[in-house]
């Protein structure tokens, strides 16, 4: 199938389930919902691509495996976090600030989360269509970027979890771990995450698209909805805050300011 065409139907296919979440909310008045249907949802287009693709095999193998076990896992952790649990914060605000208008804006929030995948889906689309085998030398670059990126958000997420069970530290700010090296660690390994079609697509005519991605997923953590909303929100809960701010790094792993 061309890639216009499958295309389309992970577009259409993404409108339909992000309408459904949006339905759901009405519902339950709780929009965080939306961030694990967001990662199964793209894992699934992943897969989607690989099967309607017509390029390389290995490419197309490793692009569904790499997507839907990425997918799979961020989404079954946020589920886990929001499942049951009050509004997260970030889309509690925008509730309160729209007032009457919350459903239908946050019916155009929910598409925005459509074009957002889409454009993450680049990552996805590329490999699979990529006419010639990938170099050996590219494939295990890929392998290793995914393998540390995956490995290294499923651990900063589960030292968070850790951290927070324990009701010592209730209202304190977690310093373990990575989490003393970065304020976000799991955005990082996110970042991470999505070089690595990068380097599965190097060497195609269109294989700048895979660059996107990356530099796509970062503007968002670090500008917009990710770390912005985060800690402006944590700033004022928790006391010691305002310091972590100062002394250790937003995004890259470094080792703390004194």
């Amino acid at each position: 199938m061309p890639p216009l065409a499958a295309a389309v139907i992970a577009l259409i296919g993404l409108v339909m389930i992000f309408s459904a979440v949006w339905v759901w909310q009405l519902k339950s008045e709780n929009a965080g919902m939306v961030d694990p249907v967001w990662a199964y949802s793209l894992g699934l287009v992943a897969v989607l691509y690989a099967v309607l693709g017509t390029g390389d095999p290995v490419s197309r193998a490793l692009t569904a495996l790499g997507g839907l076990i990425w997918g799979v896992r961020l989404g079954t952790h946020l589920w886990k976090r929001n499942y049951g649990k009050p509004e997260d914060a970030r889309y509690h605000r925008f509730r309160e600030q729209w007032g009457d208008q919350a459903g239908s804006k946050m019916f155009w929030f929910f598409q925005l989360q459509v074009v957002i995948s889409m454009l993450l889906s680049l990552a996805f689309l590329m490999p699979s269509y990529r006419s010639t085998p990938a170099p050996t030398g590219w494939i295990v670059l890929a392998i290793v970027l995914w393998i540390v990126s995956v490995a290294g958000e499923g651990l900063a997420d589960r030292q968070l979890k850790r951290f927070a069970q324990n009701p010592a530290h209730h209202d304190s700010v977690c310093r373990v771990g990575l989490w003393r090296y970065s304020r976000h660690p799991n955005y990082f390994f996110e970042c991470v995450h999505w070089l690595a079609y990068i380097a599965l697509s190097f060497g195609t005519p269109w294989g700048w698209f895979t660059l996107l991605p990356p530099v796509l997923m970062a503007l968002l953590l670090l500008k917009l909805s990710g770390i912005p909303l985060l800690e402006e929100s944590m700033a004022r809960r928790r006391a010691g805050y305002a310091e972590y701010m100062r002394t250790t790094s937003a995004l890259i792993p470094w080792p703390p300011r004194h």
